[in-house]
This record gives structure tokens, C-alpha cells and sequence, in this order.
């Protein structure tokens, strides 16, 4: 009888948007991030990549993050160009559907929904994720590939990021400021 493992049909788990986004622009993830990304890209990780997943990305680190657009197109430019087998392209209606019916039931995001819908429809029981909001679903299993210490890291970042350029404004206006008192 062969195991999942050895049976390459099915993928170990599903790789979320969340693992992606560190990817695309200067944070302590991202290295891990990329490394991560590149073992399922090789296959070496047998798990599956959404290629919508990589336009969840894009929309949200360069909306949300306010990553420059080309920073992060480059990025996700190199995992889809990558022509991984790994790269699972299919929306079918029936995933849409139940997406929508987990999304109802836990409350939870269509996006995050279809990602579970897709795990057990490819026979699957693992989403590797940094949303934890996801392990109320007992359907599956959520993995985080990082060590905890990096993602708390992560977490912070950009609020350091934000409270750092604050300052550099506070200072340019107060030298502006300054400047135009002394003319």
C-alpha cells in the first residue's frame, strides 16, 4: 500500500498567500520566505502553490505594505515564469462554491475559504500559513514553515518601518521649519 508520500498525485499541503508576501520586499521573512517558496517551486517540498496566490500577493504588499508595484511584480514574475509543475492553476466552480460555503460557516475570508476548499479536494489536510485565524477549522491543519522567534519579528516590522518613517517626516518638517524662521 503506498503512502502519501510516495504517492507524488497528491501534495502534502497548500501554500497560502501569507507565505508569499514576505517574498517581495526587505523584511526578516523574507529570506526564509524565498527559500521556502523555492523548495516547492523544486518540488522538494511536495506542496501545491495556487497561482492565484500570487496575485493575492501582489495586491497585498503593494496595497497594503505600499511595496513599490515593480519590486513586487519581479518577485512574483520569478515564481510564475519558474514553470513549476507545482504551480496549481485551476479555479473549478464546485472549489468556489464550497469557498463560499467555508466562508459562511467559520467566518472566515472566500480566499481562505477556497484554500480549504482546494486542500481537501486534492486530498490534502495541511495550508502552510501564517494565519492562525485558520486553525479553527478542523478540516485541516495549518504549518507554519518559520521559526516563531522570525515571524514575531516579521510582525513587528512594519510597524518599526512606519513609526521610523514618522520620525524622518517629523524631522524634515521641523528642519523645513527651522529653515524658514531663520531667512
Amino acid at each position: 500500500m503506498s503512502t502519501r508520500k510516495e504517492n507524488s498525485d497528491f501534495p502534502e499541503g497548500i501554500v497560502d498567500v501569507s507565505i508569499l508576501v514576505p517574498a517581495c520586499f526587505e523584511n526578516p521573512l523574507k529570506e526564509l520566505s524565498i527559500n521556502f517558496i523555492e523548495s516547492v517551486l523544486t518540488q522538494e517540498s511536495h506542496a501545491v502553490l495556487p497561482v492565484t496566490a500570487t496575485l493575492g500577493a501582489y495586491h497585498i504588499t503593494t496595497r497594503y505594505l505600499r511595496v513599490p508595484r515593480s519590486a513586487a511584480k519581479k518577485t512574483i514574475e520569478g515564481i510564475l515564469r519558474s514553470g513549476s509543475p507545482s504551480l496549481y492553476p485551476h479555479i473549478k466552480p464546485e472549489n468556489a462554491l464550497d469557498a463560499l460555503e467555508y466562508a459562511l460557516n467559520y467566518n472566515i475570508e472566500s480566499w481562505d475559504g477556497y484554500l480549504i476548499s482546494l486542500t481537501r479536494s486534492l486530498r490534502s489536510t495541511l495550508v502552510y500559513t501564517l494565519d492562525e485565524e485558520l486553525s479553527k477549522v478542523k478540516e485541516i491543519t495549518i504549518v507554519n514553515p518559520f521559526p516563531q522567534d522570525a515571524v514575531k519579528q516579521y510582525h513587528n516590522y512594519p510597524e518599526k518601518q512606519t513609526q521610523l518613517q514618522h520620525k524622518i517626516v517629523k524631522t524634515i518638517i521641523q528642519r523645513c521649519m527651522h529653515t524658514s524662521t531663520n531667512l
